[in-house]
């Protein structure tokens, strides 16, 4: 929603002195506010903390006008007769005269001594014969419809409708379950043509694929002629729809909303790093979606992001850990204890002379598992240490070329404008023998960094750490399982050098731990001390005391927003074309 404070009994400017700020003075409700000019009504309204309904208006996106559901009444100042003066209240205040019919309080902006009504009789007449209109051919879909629980029909017909139909004629029947897309379907029967999803692909997907056809009762939600909703953000108008209209066959018929529990996160498919809620149950991930963040990705995210997290209970994923066995016959893995496989990796790695031993870790890793494998390498005394790089094509919205959620946040703490620098180095020495033994944190190398199967075999050494079994887990000496990103908690540092918190949403499989704990117990089988962290915040503070970007700050500081810690220059391509439409007086948002 709109960032705009709102006017309080101790920051209220003087009546007389809001003009000269760009303020006006606005009664809502028999109660006297300020808001800058331009400010919608119903803006205005929720700054006052005073809700009204709506279904077409989205912050986000321009204002149509279509549902009627913000209905409000409206007063102004009547015009004083020549030569008089007009009448004022005892605050000076000009006495308001009530318009007898309402206005929408969705594209109306706010003006000098306004007056609105959310409620008394005109307004809930109003708001009650809407409701009934956009009932009247609306199927009885409630008990099978997936937007049940998170329905605005539903919760608004509650408060604002008549409780009985009127209607006895034969209900205008539409087209449902209609594949418009790869990842959505249509039931137009539930339509209530907010043209929510029509804007959203027009304006900010600047897709647009989507409108009405036919006229009056019959209008009807499309795809243009030869056209799919296909576009990487097409889940988003699921997102919007106030109804059940438009639903992702992704979720349709997994879980019913109240059972899932939501967490706050963010997403690690690129370096946007966009916020998300991911919904839980059962300790099983059902979908994803975007939460807002003006700073960040807004309210939207792309349908890519939003989809991958089912790897996280497929069949490959590693849920012990493994040891690779030549004893048995055939040689194979078997399963170990966490104390067994880490004593060996220990052992291995200290016999390995030094400068033999390299690091390849992941920039999908948070700060405080780069913090702990700074502090591995510095511990066996090797300068090799690299991360592997992922680019794509970026897509001038949301999605970044590079795909590492936390290229900068391993820049700040390793010290390296370049984290991947070294990559190309340690697959040479691996080649020519010159390194012994090799650390793989998180990532595939064979698959994603140019490495061959025959390269690894030249190992004496390989210890990989891995959410999913992999070409490169099967040549490993030692594979120990690892947190997927729903799994862990920890912090991560965007493009734009922003520190964004990841939260846990459900627990690790089997014996899988945290990646940070595997960590901090490699150390310690390494080294032998006994000063052990206990809690990922331990690991936080030693990052807020030794690298200068985090000083003064906690996890708990950062908050479900985050906060930016360095300038990068890097701009949000999404962000910066909402802004320029709210400069432009286009929208709220």
């Amino acid at each position: 929603m709109s960032d705009t404070p709102s006017a309080t009994a101790e920051m209220k400017l003087p009546k007389d002195l809001a003009a000269e700020k760009g303020m006006v003075n606005v009664q809502i409700d028999g109660v006297w506010h300020q808001f800058p000019k331009g400010t919608r009504m119903i803006e205005a309204c929720r700054q006052a903390q005073i809700t009204v309904p709506h279904y077409c208006y989205h912050p986000k996106l321009s204002s149509p006008g279509n549902c009627r559901m913000c209905l409000v009444q409206m007063g102004m100042p009547p015009r004083p007769a020549p030569g008089q003066e007009p009448t004022r209240d005892e605050n000076g205040y000009e006495i308001i005269g009530w318009m007898p019919r309402p206005v929408i309080a969705c594209a109306n902006t706010v003006g000098e001594n306004m007056g609105i009504r959310t409620t008394g009789d005109l307004v809930e007449k109003c708001r009650e014969g809407v409701m009934e209109f956009l009932l009247i051919n609306h199927p009885l879909d409630c008990p099978i419809c997936d937007q049940a629980g998170e329905c605005r029909l539903q919760e608004q017909s509650v408060q604002h409708g008549r409780g009985v139909s009127r209607f006895i004629d034969m209900k205008v029947k539409k087209p449902k379950n209609v594949d418009i897309g790869p990842r959505i379907r249509l039931d137009d029967e539930r339509c209530i043509m907010c043209s929510r999803c029509i804007r959203f692909m027009d304006e900010v997907a600047d897709d647009p694929v989507l409108g009405f056809t036919q006229r009056g009762t019959h209008t009807t939600l499309t795809v243009h002629p030869g056209r799919l909703l296909d576009s990487n953000y097409s889940l988003n108008t699921a997102d919007i729809c106030p109804v059940g209209a438009l639903t992702s066959n992704d979720f349709r018929f997994q879980m019913r909303v109240w059972f899932l529990k939501e967490t706050p996160s963010i997403d690690v498919n690129c370096g946007t790093g966009s916020n998300i809620t991911i919904w839980t149950r059962g300790n099983k991930v059902h979908r994803i979606t975007p939460r807002q963040n003006d700073e960040v990705n807004s309210a939207w995210m792309p349908d890519s992001h939003r989809l991958n997290f089912h790897y996280i209970d497929s069949d490959a994923r590693l849920t012990e850990p493994l040891a690779w066995s030549a004893s048995v016959s055939p040689a194979q893995f078997v399963a170990t204890s966490w104390k067994e496989a880490l004593t060996e990796a220990a052992t291995r790695l200290k016999a390995t002379p030094a400068g033999q031993t390299a690091i390849i870790a992941s920039g999908r890793m948070t700060n405080e598992e780069l913090f702990l494998t700074r502090a591995l390498a510095a511990e066996i005394g090797t300068s090799l240490l690299s991360l592997v790089p992922r680019s794509g094509d970026a897509d001038n919205l949301l999605v970044a070329a590079d795909r590492n959620p936390n290229t900068t946040g391993a820049k700040l703490i390793l010290g390296s404008e370049n984290p991947y620098s070294g990559l190309a180095f340690i697959r040479d020495g691996v080649r020519d023998g010159s390194i012994k033994s090799l650390i793989i944190l998180g990532e595939d190398i064979i698959t994603d960094a140019g490495f061959s199967a025959e390269d690894l075999k030249k190992l004496d050494f390989l210890l990989q750490t891995s959410v999913l079994a992999n070409p490169t887990a099967d040549r490993a000496h030692i594979v120990l399982p690892s947190a997927s990103f729903a799994e862990k908690r920890g912090s991560m540092v965007n493009l734009s050098g922003r520190v964004q918190r990841l939260n846990r949403a459900v627990e690790l499989p089997g014996q899988a731990h945290d990646d940070w704990e595997i960590l901090r117990d490699l150390l310690l089988a390494i080294s032998g001390d006994k000063n052990e962290a206990h809690h990922i915040e331990d690991i936080f503070k030693a990052i807020a005391e030794n690298v200068p970007a985090f000083n003064g700050l906690t996890l708990s500081k950062i908050g479900h927003q985050g906060t930016s810690i360095t300038d990068t220059g890097y701009q949000i391509p999404l962000l910066a074309n909402e802004r320029a439409r709210k400069a432009a007086g286009l929208i709220n948002g």
